[in-house]
């Protein structure tokens, strides 16, 4: 079977368009949660820049079913058994806890992750004010699940109870 020459150009034109139109993903980091504070709390969060924003991914397991905090800390260290080593939020602008939304915040506030029934949590959301590197960066910091949901009000962490989960943000 011979192909006609203007078919074979006609297909690579095709292929091209479509290459040139996918978006491409920015500079990338994840994080492996590790269970803490005696959870059974399992799984990965990703971070991608793009935009001048940072893409936030999870997926989480053995959460109970519900909101419960979620939060960039200030120090890449999740090795104390309740994770207080991870310290504080992340808050390079030196402003209040606050709503995810607000210009007033810690840069490491975010939406609430959200169990289902199972304990499962699948988590998307992009976070403006945070960067994968540089004085807003995350890389080298670490990422927590609280036991309950963000207030987003109380300080100075939202009241979002015991750290049950932690991962420190690498570069992939």
């Amino acid at each position: 079977m011979q192909l006609h020459p203007g078919f074979a150009l006609s297909v690579f034109s095709s292929l091209l368009l479509v290459a040139c139109a996918t978006p491409t993903a920015g500079p990338m980091a994840g994080a492996d949660l590790q269970a803490r504070s005696g959870s059974m709390v399992a799984g990965k969060v990703s971070f991608t820049e793009s935009n001048g924003r940072l893409r936030v991914e999870a997926q989480v397991s053995g959460l109970t079913p519900g909101e419960h905090g979620f939060h960039v800390h200030e120090a890449g260290d999740c090795s104390a058994p309740d994770a207080s080593s991870a310290k504080g939020h992340f808050n390079p602008m030196a402003k209040a806890h606050g709503h995810h939304a607000s210009m007033e915040r810690h840069g490491g506030d975010m939406p609430n992750l959200v169990a289902n029934a199972s304990g499962e949590a699948r988590y998307s959301a992009e976070v403006e004010g945070l960067t994968l590197n540089g004085m807003t960066g995350v890389v080298g910091r670490s990422v927590v699940i609280h036991a309950d949901p963000d207030d987003y009000k109380s300080q100075p962490a939202g009241n979002s109870g015991k750290r049950i989960a932690c991962g420190v943000i690498a570069a992939r």
